[in-house]
């Protein structure tokens, strides 16, 4: 596997084309493209009437779920989302907080910062702030947060052992968090690993599914649910495929 340095590098370079382009950077195969959510998004209409111009505008088609359909937010709530983008799922949970609540958005990359505070400026929404860092370091105090989010981007860290590490250290006790990620089942090939590209993509960077788990039970994590799983067509000379999973848990 290319090494941490090499990987964050590639990923930021690719988004802050994303940010400025407005192309969007989902992995997608011949049959099934992991940034459609309709039946989420028509669910989450029930919770959020409708979905105004600014969180249209801060939709770049990079999720692979809707973790914020599942987050449970209340009023007053203090949310963070890791890897907020142009802040689309920013956007929806402070919707849910109100004013009373406050948002935070993490992202590694300076375009997207910059991209996200446009449009909060242009919708005028002011219980959000978007803080440039790496999730596996996050620019965030201990046990401040009450409801953690992220949608299609811890697959892109290196270290997932240190996400969840400090995903659990932001979180208050009784804290939860929401997020949707690419997962694999079956062997990925090195090649595949490697490839920088396909690590921007979202794919040479996923783990398994039983591990993904696996290490959020072992940090301390209690509750650990999945909300939903969508299982991705592979062409068949492949030997692995490739899910979808908004998974949820709680900090005791």
């Amino acid at each position: 596997m290319k090494d941490s340095t090499q990987i964050k590098k590639a990923v930021q370079t690719h988004y802050a084309e994303i940010a400025q382009n407005r192309h969007a950077g989902c992995y997608t195969t011949s049959n099934n493209d992991c940034c459609s959510n309709t039946s989420d998004l028509i669910a989450l209409s029930t919770i959020l009437p409708q979905e105004d111009t600014t969180i249209g505008e801060a939709d770049l088609g990079l999720g692979c779920g809707l973790p914020t359909l599942y987050a449970d937010i209340q009023p007053g709530d203090i949310v963070l989302d890791l890897g907020s983008g142009a802040g689309v799922d920013v956007f929806r949970a402070a919707r849910l907080t109100g004013p009373e609540g406050h948002v935070i958005g993490v992202d590694m990359t300076p375009k997207m910062i910059a991209r996200a505070n446009e449009n909060a400026m242009r919708g005028n929404i002011t219980n959000v702030d978007f803080r440039l860092g790496d999730i596996e370091e996050l620019p965030v105090e201990d046990a401040t947060v009450d409801v953690v989010l992220s949608n299609c981007v811890i697959n892109l860290a290196p270290d997932k052992n240190r996400v969840f590490k400090e995903i659990f250290r932001v979180l208050r006790h009784g804290g939860s968090f929401s997020v949707s990620d690419i997962v694999t089942y079956g062997d990925v090939p090195d090649d595949i690993r490697n490839d920088l590209a396909l690590w921007a993509g979202c794919i040479a960077g996923a783990i398994d599914r039983d591990e993904y788990l696996g290490i959020i039970q072992q940090k301390g994590f209690t509750g650990v649910t999945i909300k939903k799983q969508v299982d991705y067509q592979q062409e068949p000379e492949t030997a692995f495929g490739i899910a979808s999973i908004t998974v949820s848990a709680i900090k005791p």
